[in-house]
C-alpha cells in the first residue's frame, strides 16, 4: 500500500533541494572567482615587493600609499563565502536524502525501481561521495561542476521521467536488486565525480598550452594543475571500475536467478560491458606511453558519456528485459 502524505513529501523536499542546490552552486562560483582574484592580487603585491631589488621599505611605502586599500577581496572574504557554499550544499544534499527515504518509506522498499526513482538516488550518491571529499579534503573548487550534473540529473528526473510512487514490479523482487543497483550507484557516483575533474582536466590544459603571456580566468585561478586533475580523476576512476566491474557480475548472477541465463545480450548488458570496456581503455590508456594527458581525459569523457546513455537511453531506445525500468 502506497503512503500518499509521505509521498508527496518526497516530492516537496526534492523541489526544496534543486532550490538549495542552485543557491550553492552560485555561491561555490562566487567562491572560485573571489579566491581566484585574491590570489592573484596576493601574487601580485609579492611581485611587486620582490622584483627589481625592492625590499621592506618598498612594500612599507606601498602600504602607506594605499595599495592594500585598493586591492581585491581577501582570502578570508572568500572563504566566508565559500563556506556558505558548503553550508547550501550539505543543506541540499540532507533535503535530498530525505526526500528519497520518504520515497523509499512511501512504497514501502528500496527507492530505485523506475527511471525517475533511480535518477533522483543515483543522484543523491554523488552528492553523499562530495560530501565526503568535502570533510576530507579541500575540494571547494570542485563544488559547481559537481552540482551542476547533480542539478541537471534532477531536473530531467522531475520534468521527463516523473512517475507516481508504485508497488515494486515483480521482476524486481530479489534481493540482488538491493546488491547489484546499490554498488553501481557507488560507481557511477564516481564516475560523475571522475568525470567534472577531467573537464577541468581538459580545460586547464587548454589554457596552458594557449598560454603565452594570457591571462588565466579567474575560475579557473583557483582549480588545481592538470597533474593533480589528471590523478585524481584516475584515481576516481580506477575505484569505480573496480565497482563496475562487480555490478556487472552481480547483474549476470541476479540474470540467472531471474532468467535461467547469465547472459542474454540484453541491450542493459551490452552497454554496461561497453561501458566496462571503455573504462578498462582508459585505465589502459593512462598506463599506456603518448596515451595519458589529454588523450586519456577525452577516453574518460567518452566512457561516461556511455554511462549515461546506458542509464538513460537504453531503457527508451530499446526493447529488452530491462524495459520495466522505465
Amino acid at each position: 500500500m502506497i503512503d500518499e502524505s509521505m509521498a508527496n513529501a518526497a516530492d516537496a523536499l526534492i523541489v526544496s533541494a534543486m532550490a538549495a542546490y542552485t543557491l550553492a552552486m552560485l555561491a561555490f562560483l562566487v567562491d572560485l572567482v573571489t579566491v581566484g582574484r585574491a590570489g592573484r592580487a596576493t601574487g601580485a603585491r609579492r611581485e611587486l615587493v620582490t622584483v627589481g631589488g625592492a625590499g621592506p621599505d618598498t612594500a612599507d611605502a606601498m602600504v602607506a600609499a594605499g595599495a592594500d586599500a585598493a586591492a581585491p577581496p581577501t582570502p578570508v572574504r572568500a572563504g566566508r563565502i565559500g563556506g556558505v557554499a558548503v553550508s547550501l550544499f550539505f543543506l541540499a544534499t540532507g533535503l535530498h536524502l530525505a526526500s528519497v527515504l520518504s520515497r523509499g518509506i512511501a512504497v514501502d522498499r528500496v527507492p530505485w525501481s523506475n527511471a525517475y526513482e533511480f535518477a533522483t538516488t543515483g543522484a543523491v550518491a554523488v552528492s553523499v561521495l562530495f560530501a565526503g571529499l568535502l570533510l576530507r579534503r579541500e575540494a571547494r573548487w570542485l563544488g559547481a561542476f559537481v552540482v551542476l550534473p547533480v542539478l541537471l540529473t534532477l531536473g530531467v528526473a522531475t520534468s521527463v521521467f516523473y512517475a507516481e510512487a508504485t508497488a515494486l514490479a515483480p521482476a524486481l523482487q530479489s534481493f540482488w536488486l538491493v546488491i547489484h543497483v546499490s554498488v553501481a550507484f557507488i560507481a557511477s557516483a564516481l564516475f560523475t565525480v571522475a568525470f567534472s575533474v577531467s573537464v577541468l582536466q581538459l580545460v586547464q590544459s587548454r589554457l596552458d598550452r594557449a598560454g603565452n603571456g594570457r591571462e588565466r580566468p579567474a575560475l579557473m585561478r583557483a582549480v588545481p594543475d592538470v597533474g593533480a586533475l589528471e590523478a585524481m580523476a584516475f584515481r576516481l576512476n580506477a575505484i569505480g571500475f573496480v565497482l563496475w566491474t562487480f555490478t556487472v557480475i552481480a547483474g549476470a548472477i541476479w540474470a540467472e536467478h531471474a532468467w535461467g541465463r547469465y547472459w542474454g545480450w540484453d541491450p542493459k548488458e551490452v552497454w554496461s560491458l561497453v561501458v566496462w570496456v571503455v573504462y578498462a581503455a582508459y585505465l589502459h590508456a593512462r598506463a599506456t606511453a603518448g596515451w595519458g594527458g589529454r588523450a586519456a581525459g577525452w577516453i574518460a569523457i567518452a566512457a561516461y558519456a556511455c554511462l549515461l546513455f546506458n542509464f538513460f537511453g537504453v531503457n527508451y531506445l530499446f526493447v529488452g528485459n530491462h524495459s520495466y525500468a522505465q
